[in-house]
C-alpha cells in the first residue's frame, strides 16, 4: 500500500506531535508514504492502473497499482432546486448561511449538518438539530459550542477539541502545554499499546483549559471528557482534582494536569511558572 497526500502532514487540522504517533505506526504498515506529492495522472492499464505523483519539489514518478482509492474532500449539496426561489443565501464556498438558531435568511427554512458549514461531522450536525427543532417550538436555544471534537479513527486514533497547539501559535495566542505520555499509563502498557500521548492546550494567565489532544487506542472514547473540560471552562487544577478510575486510560487526562502541576507520581516534571 502506497499513501499520497498533498498536505505536508498525514492528518493536517490535527498538532503535529500527535501525528507522529499515527505516522510511526502507519509507516510500519505500508509501503510508501509520499507527503507534499499530488497524482496528477491516472490512466489504466491492462493489468492495473499508472499514476503520476507529482513532489512539490523534484521529479515526477510514474508507479502502477492494483487498486486506486481517491479521497479529496467533500462538498456542500447546496445546489437544490426551487433555492433560487427564496432568500436563502449562499456563501462563496457553496454553504448555506444560517445564524445561531440554524435559520436561514429565509426564516421558515433551516439548514443543519454539512451543507450548513464545517466542520462537516455527524454529530455537529445532531446538535445542530437539536437547536433548529428546538428554536422551530419557540424556545431559545442557540448553536454555540466551544468544542466540537474530532475524532480520526486510525489506530491508534486521533482526537482533539477546542484550541490546538498549531491553531495558538497562527492566532499567537501565548498558551502553556501539558503531556502525558502513554508509556507511563499503566493501563495502556497492559493493552501492550503504549505509543499514545495526552496533551492539553491552557491558557497560559488563568490554567483554563482550552483544548485538549489524544492519540492512543480509545482516543474517540476518551475525547468526550475533553470536550466537558473545555466547554465548562475547567482550569487544570479542576481535572487534576478529578477522580479517574484505576487503571484506565481516562486516567491520563488527570495525569496530564499533574506533570503539568509537578504533581505527577508516575511522570518527573517539575512545576511550569
Amino acid at each position: 500500500m502506497t499513501i499520497v497526500e498533498m498536505s505536508n502532514s498525514l492528518l493536517p487540522g490535527a498538532d503535529p506531535d500527535l501525528v507522529r504517533v499515527v505516522s510511526k505506526r502507519i509507516s510500519s504498515l505500508v509501503k510508501d508514504v509520499h507527503l507534499e506529492t499530488a497524482a496528477t495522472d491516472l490512466s489504466a492499464s491492462v493489468d492495473g492502473i499508472d499514476v503520476t505523483l507529482q513532489p512539490s519539489e523534484g521529479p515526477s514518478l510514474r508507479k502502477r497499482f492494483e487498486r486506486v482509492l481517491v479521497a479529496v474532500g467533500r462538498t456542500p449539496n447546496s445546489n437544490l432546486s426551487g433555492l433560487e426561489n427564496t432568500r436563502v443565501t449562499i456563501d462563496n464556498r457553496g454553504f448555506i448561511s444560517t445564524d445561531a438558531q440554524c435559520r436561514t435568511a429565509e426564516t421558515s427554512i433551516f439548514a443543519i449538518g454539512d451543507v450548513a458549514g464545517e466542520p462537516m461531522l455527524a454529530h455537529k450536525a445532531f446538535h445542530e438539530a437539536r437547536v433548529a427543532v428546538e428554536a422551530i417550538c419557540g424556545g431559545s436555544s442557540s448553536f454555540e459550542p466551544l468544542a466540537i471534537p474530532a475524532v480520526v479513527f486510525t489506530d491508534p486514533e486521533v482526537a482533539w477539541c477546542g484550541l490546538t497547539e498549531t491553531r495558538a501559535a497562527e492566532l499567537q495566542r501565548p498558551v502553556s502545554i501539558a503531556k502525558f505520555p502513554w508509556g507511563a499509563s499503566g493501563r495502556a502498557l497492559t493493552l501492550n499499546r503504549p505509543e499514545g500521548l495526552t496533551k492539553l492546550v491552557l491558557d497560559r494567565e488563568t490554567q483554563q483549559i482550552l483544548g485538549v489532544g489524544i492519540v492512543g487506542v480509545g482516543a474517540g472514547e476518551l475525547i468526550a471528557e475533553g470536550v466537558a473540560a473545555v466547554e465548562m471552562g475547567m482550569t487544570v487544577s479542576d481535572l487534576s482534582s478529578v477522580i479517574h478510575p484505576h487503571p484506565t486510560l481516562s486516567e491520563t487526562l488527570g495525569e496530564a494536569a499533574d506533570v503539568f502541576l509537578g504533581q505527577s507520581a508516575h511522570v518527573y516534571r517539575p512545576r511550569k511558572s
